[in-house]
């Protein structure tokens, strides 16, 4: 009786004031019909909450992003349309479907720009190739394309990938395998890409293979820059925006970053530009730009665009290439009959080699040239497909300009995000069949033993249209190279039962490396 009347008029003041305001009978319904709403409607993969949209889900996932893709396409389909925050006007398209990503890559990509939130995503690129757009991007991509395709840089990459590889990466094994100890293939390399790429840059050695040494500011630089763009993507605008502003989080870490880079670019810079005073510049890249400067009037020669070009390349040729390297091996460990076959192609093209006799290598480790890795058919074909199952970069970001139709019928508008995912398009039965998770070079190769045009068709990991990779050669003499070394001369034996898997960012990077114990390989 004590507990009725002390409860009833509380009751009774509730009551009264629903009355008095009869709008809360209506919030009270509606927070009602939502938790039963989003009781039926919920699933595993992908949930759009009220007011806060698709937010809970991206962070919940953030760890994983790439594998929530994938099971949210593989639940719902290749074209996914979500809602951000009502408070953030925050709306997404994220598609892998093959078709989709041709017609905004290649078909119509005048009409999917990289857009005003992108740059500012990217700000630290700042007027980079990757950034910019309309005449500014064809200035540079025009500027680009002469310097990749001269015959000169060509040849320097062909006796740079054969002399790092043999001067460097080899030596590096070499001694591992002496005092039999375990190794990080990925840190391995992502150092010796960016050894690679800093002299095709700039021309000067890094020392990032030499014995002992671990840690590269600048490699370490980029790093946090490339895990704080990716958390840019997947965080609300106005979040990461507030966390710059507070210099907190990974926010705080691009600060430090940014300084540490400008600090490099500037001294790489200088020392090029004094080359070309005295007339002993090298035939690398920064060597072209700074001679294509002195030529034109047409374009700014302060510092800023070298160090925008520059950063541009750095990130373009250290990490894609190195990244693929990494979980090129993990596939063989995984598919021994394809480690077999890509070594028994290499003894064949070596055999072929008058300069080599398999059973007198003695001491002397065996590095590839340019011709023979032209031969590597097999080697080719396993590449572009641990690239198409890893690919680097795996999502790739566009605005819309004009309200457009896309090929599976999925209309988008001005304002909308569109997200292509080359990651999740590869395992799509839909798209590569039954076998789509396998790793199976043998579907890039023809009835006539020459690699297959047709893939191509769904293979966007260099991207596709005006803006391809113009780097496409260079990566592909570079990771010729050294796997053909390193298989050839080593046995690599990846240690079993540590968990692999991508880390966030942007580049497919392995989140806890690969370990590896690399022995001399016995002829």
């Amino acid at each position: 009786m004590i507990e009725k009347l002390s409860l009833n008029p509380i009751l009774t003041s509730f009551d009264h004031h629903l009355m008095q305001w009869p709008e809360l009978y209506l919030a009270v319904i509606c927070l009602i019909l939502s938790i039963i709403w989003y009781s039926k409607t919920k699933n595993d993969y992908y949930m759009h909450w009220p007011i806060v949209g698709v937010l809970p889900s991206i962070l919940r996932n953030a760890h994983r992003m790439h594998d929530w893709s994938v099971e949210t396409c593989r639940a719902l389909g290749c074209t996914i349309r979500a809602r951000g925050p009502t408070f953030c006007r925050w709306e997404l398209l994220f598609t892998c479907d093959p078709r989709n990503v041709e017609y905004i890559l290649k078909t119509n990509v005048t009409n999917f720009p990289k857009g005003e939130e992108y740059l500012e995503a990217f700000d630290v690129l700042g007027d980079g190739l990757f950034n910019v757009d309309s005449e500014l991007w064809q200035i540079q991509r025009s500027m680009a394309r002469k310097a990749f395709a001269s015959n000169d840089f060509r040849g320097t990459i062909c006796r740079l990938s054969k002399k790092v590889v043999e001067e460097e990466l080899v030596p590096l094994l070499s001694n591992a395998a002496r005092e039999s100890s375990v190794v990080d293939l990925d840190d391995i390399f992502m150092r010796f890409t960016f050894h690679t790429t800093i002299i095709v840059i700039f021309g000067r050695d890094p020392k990032s293979l030499s014995a002992g040494v671990k840690d590269h500011e600048l490699a370490n630089a980029l790093d946090a820059v490339l895990e704080a763009i990716f958390r840019r993507h997947v965080n609300p605008r106005i979040w990461w925006k507030l966390c710059r502003l507070l210099r907190v989080g990974e926010e705080r870490k691009l600060v430090k970053a940014w300084k540490a880079i400008d600090i490099h670019m500037a001294h790489y810079i200088s020392l090029k530009k004094a080359e070309a005073i005295t007339g002993s510049e090298q035939a690398d890249l920064m060597a072209t730009y700074v001679n294509f400067q002195k030529e034109s009037k047409d374009f700014s020669s302060n510092d800023k665009f070298l160090r925008d070009t520059a950063l541009t390349f750095l990130l373009g040729g250290r990490d894609t290439t190195g990244t693929t390297l990494t979980w090129f091996f993990h596939a063989l460990s995984n598919n021994p009959h394809v480690e077999a076959k890509v070594l028994e192609e290499l003894k064949n093209v070596a055999c072929k080699d008058s300069n080599v006799e398999l059973g007198q290598r003695a001491n002397t480790p065996w590095v590839f040239n340019s011709e023979d890795l032209k031969r590597l058919v097999y080697l080719h074909a396993a590449l572009c497909e641990a690239m198409r199952l890893y690919p680097s970069p795996s999502l790739n970001r566009k605005g819309v300009l004009r309200e457009d139709v896309l090929p599976d019928g999925t209309v988008v508008k001005p304002g909308l995000m569109v997200i292509t995912s080359t990651y999740a398009m590869a395992r799509m039965e839909c798209v590569w069949g039954k076998d789509c998770s396998e790793f199976k070079p043998e579907r890039w190769i023809d009835e006539h033993g020459k690699l297959s045009k047709e893939p191509m068709t769904k293979f966007f990991t260099f991207g596709a249209g005006p803006r391809i990779c113009l780097g496409k050669e260079m990566a592909f003499t570079l990771m010729k190279a050294a796997v053909a070394a390193v298989l050839f001369n080593f046995q690599v034996e990846v240690i079993e039962g540590q968990t692999v898997c991508p880390k966030a960012s942007l580049v497919l990077r392995m989140k806890n490396g690969l370990m590896a114990k690399i022995k001399e390989r016995v002829s």
